[in-house]
């Protein structure tokens, strides 16, 4: 038992003989090992896109940065493989449903290859970040054709269409409210001489509107020749072989008239150019007629007025030619 004791004690002085020397070698295996391990890692940079996570039915006001940058320290063997879109930047302001300006940390979610890394040393900044929500309005608005200029001379444009005629548009209730109607960039006309179909753009007032669905839309513009006419008024009905033994006032017609405009300009209307058919009327009385026309085959007759005639017939007196 004594010999044990004496073979402790002399265990316990080799021990602690020369123990600051030692324990300095320690330290110092300590260091070199934490220096080693420090020349190993390495720090790689992103640019991350940053979410806001919000209530459905809030929508950001304020400018806020869309981009975060984010470091990620570790062994080069985990971090060179990671792809950017493997960390994910994002805001939590799910918890307001009231507009109002609020600040959120900048949060970091791995996905991916960042996953099966090794242990990683992450930092975003800004590390936080201020937004200013509005209630989101949502609304449909009527979609106008912004149309400039005038078709090719000698021709008109007889009608257009816009397909959709209106959008759906969302956005935060200070601006969406006052937006009554969207257009589209500008039509050109200018000079146009046949009829033609495009794809516009429909151009949105604000960056914080969102257009919902197609942001194009389709114009259509119909665009023929003008074809001269003239009006002729006072033109007088010819009573076309009424009986002898009445008497009738047919009045005057007009008409209007398309066709070539030295043909037009020239043109007198001859007798009997418009008329009605008297040959069977037998007896006195009222009568409602078709007003004929006799017309050259180079004009057109778009209009004529009277198109029917309300004729009153009646005996000539005694004495009457």
């Amino acid at each position: 038992m004594r010999e044990t004791r004496q073979a402790a004690r002399k265990l316990l002085a080799r021990a602690v003989e020369k123990w600051p020397a030692k324990v300095l070698s320690v330290a110092a295996a300590l260091l070199l090992f934490v220096f080693h391990r420090m020349s190993t890692l390495e720090t790689r940079f992103f640019s991350v896109p940053l979410q806001v996570e919000i209530s459905p039915d809030l929508v950001p006001v304020s400018s806020y940065p869309r981009i975060v940058r984010v470091s990620i320290r570790g062994d080069v063997n985990s971090i060179y493989p990671i792809a950017e879109d493997d960390i994910e930047a994002y805001i939590d302001l799910t918890k307001h449903n009231a507009a109002g300006l609020y600040r959120s940390p900048v949060q970091v979610h791995k996905k991916g290859t960042a996953l099966e890394a090794g242990p990683l040393e992450i930092s975003v900044e800004p590390l936080e970040i201020s937004v200013q929500l509005d209630q989101k309005l949502r609304k449909v608005v009527p979609l106008n054709a912004n149309t400039q200029g005038n078709v090719a001379s000698g021709f008109e444009l007889i009608s257009q269409s816009l397909t959709p005629h209106q959008i759906a548009i969302e956005g935060p209730l200070s601006t969406t409210d006052s937006v009554s109607e969207l257009s589209t960039e500008v039509i050109d006309l200018e000079g146009r001489n046949e009829s033609f179909t495009i794809t516009a753009r429909i151009v949105n007032p604000d960056p914080l509107i969102v257009i919902r669905g197609n942001v194009t839309a389709e114009f259509a513009a119909f665009i023929s020749p003008v074809i001269p006419a003239r009006n002729i008024d006072g033109i007088p009905i010819a009573l076309n072989g009424l009986d002898p033994r009445f008497k009738a006032d047919p009045g005057t017609g007009s008409v209007r008239l398309e066709g070539a405009r030295e043909l037009l300009n020239g043109f007198v209307p001859p007798s009997g150019f418009l008329s009605v058919d008297c040959s069977g009327l037998n007896e006195p009385g009222t009568y409602n007629l078709p007003v004929l026309i006799e017309l050259p085959a180079e004009l057109r007759a778009v209009r004529r007025e009277p198109e029917n005639l309300r004729l009153t017939v009646t005996l000539k007196e005694n004495g009457e030619g």
